[in-house]
């Protein structure tokens, strides 16, 4: 393993950050002094804690964002591009094809066989004149990938781009990630997908806003970086004890006079050195405890009943019989290809709008949106949590949020400058105070740091009222307790 070394890859240095200073507002450092080196060829993989910075520094590498200090080089006449992790809602009302050509400065007249060049490579069978607003998850996420290719980029940044992929846009993914021979640096929490290709890590240090990287291939990275932060542990245990030995001598001989006081004013100074060496304990060592969902109290029998769901067969809506009757602790994973309406059921269940579906009246529903638009993006996180209860009860509110890692800092941001991990967290939190009778969830952890799944998958597990979820991670799912799938694939 090289620690904070380049990355020897292919040679030539195509990006290189030297001495790179970046604030994210007045108070919040990203990185200080930073230095490292990307070699051509290199597929990375970029790691750190929710809000660590993944999306700023590739901003940066963009050219979205400046640095305070230094220089992010790139190499001459190399084109950079990325497949972002969504669409913002500002852009759904333009066409496929509008979306395609904003990838370029200048109008592409032949964007159009472009398109179809790389809709072959990412299997995205859909109308250059259809709007975005219209397509599902999935279909945006080939998109944006598609998006970031028709540039032909020799860096391509991919940011968490298995999100709302279904099992066969993975595996395509996969394969073309594989045999790809440009220079590649991806954020994902999906741990398989990264093994499979790259060999190597950018690590965000968030104790020193530094950059360290690592070579391997993904796990055995993450075992190293989780036996580093064993022995810094390991190290500030030992200074503990020798700092609290020196202490009790200090106290001891500071009531003795003479060569005894030297001696505790000697033994003052080897604490204050002992206390500088103490390393922090990297925030990336703190996962989310053990937390739960209250039910809503005084549900009845029969929660949800399917008659009929509406579904997409060549984009045309068609409606399917079903039979299915949800109760207290039944959990139901909707599962289907991308474009088949996964989503757009979710939305209209959590809405009460689906014909051949009825919920109970007074069923509270908690609704975790894969996007977040049910968030305000305009207020702070605290606003949003604070709005739920019937009787403000700040304590709770605070309580709740750094449960779930969200601490005073981010409490007082804005939703909108929070990384997607974030509101990730903070829909949970938004959920748990809520006290829903049934949840519906699509893909409840994207954006999600691999470290907080355990603690969330038990969540889900343990609350009491039923469950309609969708969600491409076979592993979670798996330890859910589904207790009825359906597949709208076969109707």
């Amino acid at each position: 393993m090289a620690v904070e070394k380049e990355i020897k890859q292919g040679g030539e240095a195509v990006l290189r950050f030297e001495d790179v200073t970046f604030l994210y507002g007045e108070n919040k450092p990203i990185l200080t002094d930073t230095n490292f080196v990307i070699r051509k060829g290199s597929k990375l993989t970029l790691m750190g804690q929710n809000g660590a910075g993944k999306s700023t520094l590739f901003s940066l590498i963009m050219g979205e964002r400046q640095v305070e200090e230094g220089r992010v080089i790139i190499g001459q006449g190399l084109k950079v591009a990325i497949a972002k992790q969504f669409i913002p809602h500002t852009k759904w009302n333009i066409t496929v094809r509008d979306f395609l050509q904003e990838a370029f400065t200048e109008t592409v007249y032949d964007i159009d066989k472009k398109a179809k060049e790389i809709f072959d490579i990412v299997k995205f069978d859909v109308s250059l004149d259809k709007n975005l607003k219209d397509l599902s998850g999935g279909q945006k996420g080939r998109l944006l990938i598609a998006q970031a290719l028709i540039q032909k980029p020799d860096i391509l940044l991919l940011d968490e781009p298995t999100n709302n992929l279904d099992k066969a846009g993975v595996e395509l993914l996969t394969n073309f990630m594989k045999e790809y021979k440009g220079t590649v640096i991806v954020i994902s929490h999906d741990a398989p997908f990264l093994n499979a290709f790259t060999h190597g890590v950018l690590y965000i240090n968030t104790q020193n806003y530094q950059i360290e990287q690592y070579v391997g291939n993904y796990y055995k990275v993450v075992e190293d970086i989780a036996a580093r932060i064993e022995k810094e542990k390991r190290a500030n245990a030992q200074l503990e004890r020798e700092i609290q030995d020196n202490k009790d001598k200090v106290n001891f001989f500071a009531l003795k006079g003479g060569k005894m006081r030297r001696l505790a004013s000697k033994l003052r100074d080897e604490i204050e050195e002992m206390e500088e060496d103490k390393v922090d304990v990297r925030k990336e060592d703190k996962t989310l405890r053990p937390f739960s969902i209250k039910c809503q109290e005084d549900i009845g029998s029969v929660i949800v009943k399917f008659e009929s769901v509406e579904i997409l067969k060549d984009g045309k809506p068609v409606n399917k019989k079903v039979s299915i009757e949800l109760r207290k602790g039944d959990k139901l994973h909707i599962i289907g290809p991308n474009g088949i309406g996964k989503t757009t059921l979710l939305e209209k269940l959590a809405h009460r709008k689906v014909k051949g579906v009825s919920i109970q009246d007074n069923i509270n529903i908690g609704y975790y949106r894969q996007d977040f638009s049910t968030l305000d993006f305009d207020k702070s996180s605290y606003q949003e949590l604070a709005k739920i209860l019937k009787r403000l009860d700040d304590e709770l509110v605070r309580k709740t949020a750094a449960s779930m890692l969200l601490g005073p800092e981010v409490m007082k941001a804005k939703i909108g400058s929070l990384s997607e991990g974030q509101k990730g967290l903070l829909m949970f939190a938004y959920l748990r105070l809520q006290i829903p009778g049934l949840l519906i969830l699509d893909e409840p952890t994207n954006h999600i740091n691999f470290r907080h799944i355990p603690a969330i998958q038990e969540a889900i597990k343990n609350f009491e009222g039923p469950v309609i979820i969708v969600s491409h991670v076979g592993e979670f799912v798996r330890g859910l307790g589904i207790t009825e799938t359906l597949d709208l694939g076969k109707l």
